[in-house]
């Protein structure tokens, strides 16, 4: 098994260490491993046990993030490691994210930085995802590869629980374009029932995203009889008009029983569109329904003339009506980083 040098950690007494990676801040003593499974104590030293060793490597609609506001249209190379910081109970990766709590080994084909960022430029991809498990806790790999693809033009975004401590993301930002963060409900209950995290970490992380100027978008997996209350979808959708941004697009999807979570029902459609309705009552300007088939679920709306100024179907881009990021029909700014860039080279 591989080692790399970890960062953010201190040693400890008797020779632990405390990580300072996630806000889970593990203690972690000599031959143990942390909460993610992939941090390991070596004779009073952290190491990573995941670095260059990729579990999953696609190419993607930037969509499928979901990310609709950050070069609409265009490919994405996503790849991951084993191994994630939260237990959620409805993981839908959970055979590579709980990998290292119900197996030994450390599994995953050796993929330098360097050729991460030469099989994005192959594909033609515009940016770098780091998804599918949680990037937080493959950072030195992530961290690597990223400055290596901003030196060849490439973009980076990751799709991530927010659980990142902030001297771990304000180390990556300049190198980080933009993030699709959990939110997974509005209570430390809630939280801690589904994934053993607690609310006001993620809350917290949120607002470093948007102070360090990623770009950022909120999804929230609506799941009947846990967060499907009209009240925390309100909770949910003013937190984020109220201290990220109106112009924060929200992402509303449909839940399906999956890994430990299989007695609860499908999401029910008009649960969504309640939550799209309070996303929009909370004064939010882009609000989007995910893993449905509703007539315009996933179009954006011009906010200005409410003209339909980009057209999507179940996760892939159709058609944009704009120049630059303004709309055609009112030329209202439409929120987001090079939107309308990448229209182009779709596939």
């Amino acid at each position: 098994m591989s080692r790399h040098p970890a960062q953010f950690w201190e040693p400890v007494a008797e020779n632990k260490v405390r990580c300072k990676l996630c806000r889970f801040h593990c203690l972690i003593a000599a031959g143990r491993r942390g909460r993610c499974g992939v941090r390991e104590n070596h004779d009073g030293r952290l190491f990573s046990l995941v670095y260059g060793q990729s579990i999953a490597e696609n190419v993607d609609p930037i969509e499928k993030k979901p990310l609709y506001h950050f070069l609409p249209g265009s490919k994405s190379l996503s790849i991951a490691t084993v191994g994630c910081n939260f237990r959620c109970l409805h993981c839908q990766n959970y055979q590579i994210s709980q990998w290292p709590h119900e197996r030994s080994d450390i599994p995953g084909t050796a993929l330098s930085p360097q050729e991460v960022v030469r099989h994005a430029e192959k594909s033609g991809s515009a940016s770098i995802a780091y998804t599918y498990t949680e990037p937080t806790i493959f950072f030195e790999y992530a961290f690597d590869t990223a400055k290596i693809a901003r030196a060849a033009g490439i973009r980076n975004v990751f799709v991530t629980n927010g659980y990142t401590t902030t001297e771990a993301l304000e180390a990556i930002a300049p190198y980080l374009d933009a993030a699709n963060v959990d939110l997974k409900g509005f209570s430390n209950h809630a939280y801690q029932e589904v994934t053993g995290a607690s609310l006001d970490g993620v809350l917290d992380c949120l607002r470093d995203y948007r102070r360090l100027g990623i770009w950022l978008e909120v999804t929230t997996l609506v799941i009947p009889g846990h967060n499907d209350g009209e009240e925390e979808l309100g909770q949910i959708a003013a937190f984020i008009a109220q201290e990220l941004g109106r112009d924060v697009p929200w992402h509303i999807s449909a839940f399906y029983p999956t890994y430990k979570m299989l007695d609860r029902q499908p999401t029910p459609v008009k649960t969504l569109r309640l939550a799209r309705d309070l996303g929009h009552q909370a004064g939010l300007e882009y609000v989007y329904m995910g893993n449905v088939s509703d007539p315009g679920a996933g179009d954006t709306i011009c906010p200005g003339c409410g003209n339909t100024v980009i057209r999507r179907q179940r996760l892939q881009f159709l058609e944009a009506k704009l120049t630059g990021n303004r709309c055609d029909f009112c030329k209202h700014e439409i929120a987001g980083i090079e939107l309308g860039g990448a229209h182009d080279d779709r596939s």
